[in-house]
């Protein structure tokens, strides 16, 4: 137990005074083994300072450590040992455990790179474009918008790692493994929503590629029965991004006879914009919680999750737009982090 010097100065005081290491621990300053310990030290040294350990020698000066946080920011993915090799010809001979420890010090840890859409200049300069249209937008704004996509699912292909806690030998055992499969079934969704909560989800039938004609009979049979169950006579935007079939001739037609207005134009490789990437993960969270086993479980659970997702949740997602927006700006147009909410 460690000690503040105060502390140890009124324990040999009282030891000087007659006490005995059980009085002194009766009065539960300190435990009884720290009290002995500080006595035998104090008779031994006749000081209450406690000398620091010696430990091994510090193989690098602050210099030298400096470089080395250098080389790695220079190319953040050197290993340890790589970067050992390189250090080794600055004149510091150290091994890799030594080169995380130094890290450490600075905060430079290993974590798995996150993985985000290459964004070109164009892209950047449309999200600039984009996001200084709407700076001055407010959640009550963006309650006014739909915003829609499709999104894969699939039987056995949780993506990433699944950590366990598992004993020595249960490595393979059922409970600590993640099973997969070598070709995942893979079901194809449609969904939309606004503040007013999720709208219409379509389960799209296998091996259909969402070309216009689908798109025009999505936009028909689920998109716009939602409008008019949502919004009403009240007037929205339609959110969409730059895939050829949401730009063709006939959906531009289509929109315009019902006279819905289009938000953007919408910068391409930006789904860190799209509130509706957050509902596809809490979506595929929630359903891969209850392990499917089939594809008519998978898609019951789809929908039966989708049904449930509340008009709250749908609301702060709709709320974080203008915060994402002003983190774009700030950013310059790169990629933001996903906005932390509380619900997710």
């Amino acid at each position: 137990m460690v000690t503040c010097k105060e502390t140890r100065a009124v324990l040999i005081a009282l030891h000087k005074k007659g006490f005995t290491g059980k009085d002194i621990a009766a009065s539960k300053i300190a435990p009884k083994s720290t009290i002995y310990r500080i006595n035998k030290n104090f008779k031994k040294s006749c000081s209450i300072v406690v000398k620091k350990a010696s430990g091994h020698p510090r193989k690098s000066s602050k210099r030298q450590d400096h470089l080395l946080k250098l080389i790695q920011l220079r190319d953040r993915g050197t290993t340890s040992t790589e970067l050992a090799q390189e250090w080794q010809q600055a004149g510091v001979s150290a091994s890799a455990h030594t080169v995380k420890q130094r890290l450490l010090e600075d905060s430079l840890v290993s974590r798995s790179a996150a993985k985000k859409p290459l964004l070109s200049r164009r892209n950047i300069r449309d999200r600039l474009i984009f996001c200084k249209r709407y700076r001055d937008w407010t959640a009550e704004d963006w309650g006014k918008v739909i915003f829609f996509n499709e999104f894969p699912f699939r039987l056995f292909g949780a993506s990433g790692q699944k950590l366990v806690r598992r004993r020595q030998g249960e490595r393979y055992h059922q409970s600590c493994a993640m099973p997969t499969v070598k070709h995942p079934e893979t079901i194809h969704v449609w969904g939309c929503f606004s503040a007013k909560g999720v709208g219409s989800l379509i389960i799209l039938p296998k091996n259909t590629a969402m070309n216009k004609e689908w798109y025009q009979h999505i936009l028909r049979e689920q998109l716009l029965p939602t409008i008019q169950e949502e919004f009403g006579d009240e007037q929205c935007l339609f959110q969409y991004d730059g895939a050829p079939c949401h730009k063709a001739k006939v959906i531009s037609k289509c929109l315009g006879e019902q006279n819905i207005d289009i938000l953007g134009p919408w910068p391409g490789n930006s789904p860190d914009l799209n509130p509706i990437e957050n509902l596809w993960s809490i979506l595929k969270r929630r359903v891969d919680k209850q392990n499917p086993t089939n594809s008519d479980k998978l898609q019951a659970l789809i929908m039966q999750e989708w049904a449930v997702i509340s008009q709250d949740v749908a609301q702060k997602l709709i709320d974080s737009m203008p915060g994402r927006i002003a983190e774009v700006l700030k950013k310059k147009g790169q990629q933001i982090l996903t906005l932390c909410i509380n619900f997710l």
